[in-house]
């Protein structure tokens, strides 16, 4: 369910939002965006099935990152982290970092926020980037 009031608040249930299938175990269900109207910030969760793990990247903006269930480790800086669920992160714009699933077979659930609504990913491997919402569906 996905509910605008009359002064363009909203009110947004992850469950009833479209899901990204991003390939390799992970997927994302984008919270509040450009396309729901925010101008200034995104927010979403990104789900990683069982060994699932995101690659080293890094972002133009600042970003933090709450891990809500599973077992993560936070790779950065050549240090790995390992968190609990309820941790947040700090990560500074520029800085390569990936998440990991630490089970072979529970899921983990991050909530993830950007500091801007233009937002980017460039990927360490490679150097490709590309606009963070380009990952997302769009919600109805």
């Amino acid at each position: 369910m996905t509910v605008r009031t009359p002064s363009n608040a909203m009110l947004l249930t992850p469950e009833s939002l479209p899901r990204h299938e991003r390939g390799g175990g992970v997927s994302t269900t984008p919270l509040v965006t450009p396309a729901v109207g925010s101008s200034s910030f995104m927010t979403g969760y990104t789900c990683l099935s069982g060994g699932a793990e995101v690659p080293f990247h890094s972002h133009n903006c600042e970003e933090s990152v709450v891990l809500i269930e599973g077992r993560a480790a936070l790779d950065i800086d050549g240090t790995e982290y390992e968190l609990k669920p309820h941790d947040a992160t700090f990560i500074p714009p520029g800085v390569s970092h990936r998440f990991r699933n630490l089970s072979a077979t529970e899921p983990m659930k991050i909530l993830w926020i950007y500091a801007t609504a233009a937002a980017t990913r460039t990927l360490t491997q490679t150097g490709a980037t590309h606009p963070v919402a380009a990952e997302h569906a769009r919600p109805p």
